[in-house]
C-alpha cells in the first residue's frame, strides 16, 4: 500500500519522529506504519544545535537516505523552506525524492527558520509560497512522491489567516496541508471544518509546545488524518542519556542501569547482526 492510499483511510496515521537509521529500525520494529524524518531532531542529534535553519539539504538528504537504505517504512522529511527560493525547493525535491522520501514537506516560514512552537516567526507572501509549491509538485518524478504544505502563519497573522494561506496553498494542487503551532482545540476544529473532507490533515504534537497534547485516536476524530510527534523521540532519548551518564559517573560502572539497557547480544540481535554475518559468508571464497 503507497501512503497515497493509506491517507485515504479514515483511521489517522501516526508516525513517530526519528532521526536517523537507528531510530528508524527501533521504530519499525515498533510496528509503526510510517515514519516522520525531523528536521528539528536531526539538528539535535547531528549538530547539538537549535532547530534555528542551522540544517542544510545535504545533510538532511544524507540522513534520509540512510534512513531509507535500512527501513521500509514510508518516510515523511521535513524539508523547511525548501533551503531557498523555487529553484532551491526543486533541487530539494529531486533529491530527497532520489533518497527515498514518501512525503516531503514545505513550510512558509523566512529564512532562517525556526521551530514552529518557537517565538519570532516571519512568514514569506502568499504568492512566493506558492511558487515554492508549484515548483515543487513540478520537480517530482512520481506522483506517488506527495508534497505537504505547512503554514507557521498563525503565530505572525492569526487563525483565519493561516487558513487562508492553507486554502491558497491548496490551490496549488498540494497533497496535505499542516497548519502549525494551533493553539486550542477549538483552532483544531476550525482547520478540521475547513479542511478534513477536501486533504488530509497534520497534526504535530510536541511536548510542551504552543498545541495541546492528544492522542492520535482523539485526534482522528476531530479530523486529522497525520499524527506526528517528531521530537518526542530526541527528548526521550536525551532524558534517558542524562540518567545514564549521571549514573556512570558517579558509580564509575554500567551495572545499575544494566536493568534498562540491552546487553552486547541483544543489541546485535536487534540491527540483525547474526544475518548479516550469515549474508556476508555466503560471499566468502
Amino acid at each position: 500500500m503507497t501512503l497515497r492510499q493509506r491517507l485515504q483511510s479514515a483511521q489517522p496515521l501516526l508516525a513517530p519522529g526519528i532521526y536517523d537509521a537507528f531510530s528508524a529500525l527501533i521504530a519499525e520494529q515498533a510496528g509503526f506504519e510510517a515514519l516522520y524524518l525531523s528536521g528539528a531532531s536531526i539538528a539535535y542529534t547531528r549538530l547539538g544545535r537549535s532547530d534555528v535553519g542551522l540544517t542544510t539539504a545535504t545533510e538532511v538528504a544524507q540522513t534520509l537516505a540512510l534512513v531509507t537504505d535500512r527501513v521500509r517504512l514510508p518516510v515523511i522529511v521535513d524539508a523547511d523552506t525548501g533551503f531557498g527560493n523555487a529553484l532551491n525547493t526543486q533541487r530539494t525535491v529531486r533529491e530527497f525524492e532520489r533518497a527515498g522520501a514518501a512525503m516531503i514537506q514545505l513550510e512558509d516560514q523566512t529564512f532562517p527558520k525556526r521551530c514552529g512552537h518557537l517565538d519570532g516567526k516571519g512568514v514569506v507572501p502568499v504568492a512566493e509560497m506558492q511558487g515554492k509549491l508549484r515548483a515543487a509538485l513540478d520537480a517530482r518524478r512520481s506522483p506517488e512522491t506527495l508534497i505537504l504544505a505547512r503554514t507557521d502563519a498563525l503565530a505572525v497573522e492569526g487563525l483565519e489567516a493561516a487558513l487562508e494561506r492553507a486554502e491558497r496553498y491548496l490551490e496549488c494542487g498540494v497533497d496535505a496541508l499542516f497548519v502549525e503551532a494551533l493553539r486550542s482545540p477549538e483552532h483544531m476544529d476550525a482547520a478540521c471544518a475547513r479542511f478534513s473532507q477536501r486533504v488530509p490533515l497534520l497534526a504535530n504534537m510536541v511536548e510542551g509546545g504552543k498545541t495541546p497534547v492528544q492522542d492520535a485516536g482523539e485526534l482522528g476524530r476531530r479530523g486529522f488524518r497525520i499524527v506526528i510527534f517528531p521530537g518526542g523521540t530526541a527528548r526521550a532519548v536525551a532524558h534517558t542519556l542524562q540518567g545514564y551518564y549521571a549514573s556512570l559517573r558517579q558509580h564509575g560502572t554500567t551495572a545499575p542501569w544494566r536493568g534498562r539497557m540491552l546487553d552486547f547480544d541483544q543489541l546485535n540481535g536487534l540491527i540483525g547482526t547474526p544475518d548479516l554475518m550469515a549474508t556476508g559468508k555466503r560471499y566468502e571464497g
